[in-house]
């Protein structure tokens, strides 16, 4: 497989084309990015890890039935993975009050609620990523409501799969973001990453972060956070 070139640069990853038009290669960056990127910075190891943990946990989607962008990994920083067109919807979905639904509803962090829910979120950065609700996004044509149907239907699943994963490393699925893509023929498949930059992940019994909020808040501790929570993956596979 030769890469060829660059395509796509984006705050964590840069995206190139290679000689099989259906592949690309993804490379995962250190840079760290929140609040659409108006905090910047740099943490150490952290596109390893998002590499190699998405992998893994990509592969366990494909297992339990939802399709994915996943090809192979080619390094610890590079996957290949198949081309998609992202649609324009970041999917997230919240099984705890935290981080933006706590502040938007004047809620405190930490009520489990009684079931998951979901918010599409417009990609748009220079609209700062607004909410929208599935209306919207059919008015604007960011996706059928067949698609639509069929993304929710895969992201509780992935929820699902995640959460009991994650509980059997010690580890509470507090929240996530997810995005899909498009392959040629219009087929709907998860896309991006599954990362501690893109998961809410509370030690179970501590409540420590071990996820980018560490970043975002100036917790300290985020490279060790990033480590601890891939070692908690690394030894889970390895039982």
């Amino acid at each position: 497989m030769e890469q060829l070139e660059q395509v796509y640069e984006g705050k964590a990853k840069k995206v190139f084309r290679t000689d099989d038009p259906a592949l690309y290669i993804v490379e995962y960056k250190d840079d760290a990015t929140a609040f659409n990127g108006l905090k910047k910075g740099t943490i150490a190891g952290k596109g390893v890890i998002n590499n190699q943990m998405t992998n893994r946990l990509m592969a366990k989607m494909e297992k339990a039935g939802i399709p994915t962008h996943f090809v192979r990994e080619l390094s610890p920083r590079q996957t290949l993975v198949k081309k998609v067109s992202i649609v324009p919807l970041e999917v997230i979905i919240r099984n705890i009050s935290a981080g933006s639904f706590a502040k938007r509803y004047g809620v405190e962090e930490g009520i489990v609620f009684d079931q998951p829910t979901i918010e599409f979120s417009y990609k748009n950065d220079a609209l700062g990523d607004p909410l929208i609700n599935s209306y919207h996004a059919l008015a604007l044509k960011l996706a059928t409501a067949e698609e639509l149907d069929t993304i929710r239907r895969y992201a509780f699943a992935v929820n699902d799969t995640l959460k009991a994963f994650w509980a059997e490393c010690g580890v509470t699925l507090v929240d996530f973001k997810l995005e899909f893509g498009r392959l040629e023929d219009g087929t709907i498949v998860l896309a991006d990453e599954i990362s501690p930059d893109t998961c809410r992940l509370w030690d179970s019994k501590t409540q420590k972060k071990l996820d980018k909020d560490r970043f975002r808040r100036d917790l300290g501790g985020v490279e060790d956070a990033y480590q601890e929570i891939m070692e908690r993956l690394l030894c889970h596979d390895a039982d």
